[in-house]
């Protein structure tokens, strides 16, 4: 068989051609744009990490002042404060993603099975816009209505006199707190695991489905071992995308969260979700006045690296555990 002719020397490039070297040279600026983010925030985020050692994940001490201390921080540098323990920080935000993540899957699962397979034709055309317009709407706006309308209501009827009365020297309680942010937070990330979940079950082969309801399986039993099992890894995929998005609000969660530092008490009850948060991602919104104040700056870029290499760790979890899955997808 004969080979290709090659292009030959100073013949001008073909589009194809062209349009694959531009291609290549857009990924690699972007590849170096992100290697050099990647070096700057770790380079600032240096100075807190070495002061601290593995002591900078823990806990110990009162987390708020030791971030006002820093701030207050001595002009020379050999004087710079950089003392954190950042635990209630990393504590309040494994507990709103988890429990948001954790709520919101089961949710956007069923309502992703009702809109593709058990909805009218009418209900769906009108779920599938809606459901990608929440998923498109701004975090402040989510935030404005979680601090205006349900903190409010949370302060009148879940959270009693005597416990603001008994908590309020160490902790103010107004309403924002965990269970408010795990709530909003939830609200914001169903919907993108519905759009992905439903996207997944859509293009689950007709034939099999069929199959199956041939057999005599009812359509429940249907979609769950078939569809569903097919659309694992999919599901998978919208875990990873939902948490991830999670972990980087801030506006919102600065908004709704208690704006307190504060690791909340299991022990402590139904109260335990009443108590304030401070998630990593808004503690740098609420400090972010304070970067001109060196030290609190490089702090502030260590909370930034944490979450950065949280969410790269997490794309990676999410890789793992969609490999042993692919195979439902290839029966």
């Amino acid at each position: 068989m004969n080979s290709l002719p090659s292009r030959r020397r100073g013949a001008p490039r073909r589009p194809p051609e062209r349009a694959e070297l531009w291609l290549g040279a857009l990924a690699a600026t972007l590849l170096v744009l992100i290697l050099g983010m990647l070096f700057f925030v770790f380079k600032e985020a240096w100075p807190s990490f070495s002061h601290n050692g593995l002591a900078w994940f823990g806990s110990g001490g009162n987390t708020q002042q030791q971030l006002a201390a820093i701030y207050e921080s001595p002009s020379n540098p050999d004087d710079y404060v950089y003392h954190l323990r950042a635990w209630p920080l990393i504590y309040g935000t494994m507990l709103s993603t988890g429990l948001a993540v954790l709520f919101g899957l089961p949710f956007a699962l069923l309502c992703a099975l009702f809109m593709v397979e058990f909805a009218p034709p009418g209900v769906q055309r009108v779920m599938t816009p809606v459901v990608r317009f929440l998923a498109a709407v701004p975090s402040v706006v989510y935030g404005l209505i979680g601090i205006l309308v349900v903190a409010p209501w949370i302060d009148r009827n879940l959270v009693s006199a005597e416990f603001k009365l008994d908590v309020n020297p160490l902790v103010p309680i107004s309403g924002g707190g965990l269970l408010l942010a795990s709530f909003i937070l939830m609200v914001m990330i169903v919907p993108i695991m519905i759009a992905i979940i439903s996207d997944a079950l859509r293009a689950v082969p007709r034939a099999w489905i069929e199959g199956s309801a041939a057999l005599g399986v009812n359509r429940w039993r249907t979609m769950w071992k078939v569809a569903v099992r097919t659309a694992r890894p999919a599901i998978a995929a919208a875990v990873v995308l939902a948490t991830a998005r999670a972990l980087g609000e801030a506006i919102m969660l600065a908004m709704v969260s208690g704006s307190f530092i504060w690791a909340p008490n299991p022990l402590d009850g139904l109260n335990f979700f009443l108590e304030p948060i401070m998630p990593l991602a808004a503690t740098i919104v609420g400090q972010q006045e304070g970067f001109s104040a060196i030290p609190l700056g490089q702090t502030l870029y260590a909370i930034a690296a944490v979450l950065l290499v949280s969410s790269a760790l997490l794309s990676f979890a999410g890789w793992a555990v969609r490999q042993p899955l692919r195979r439902y997808a290839t029966r």
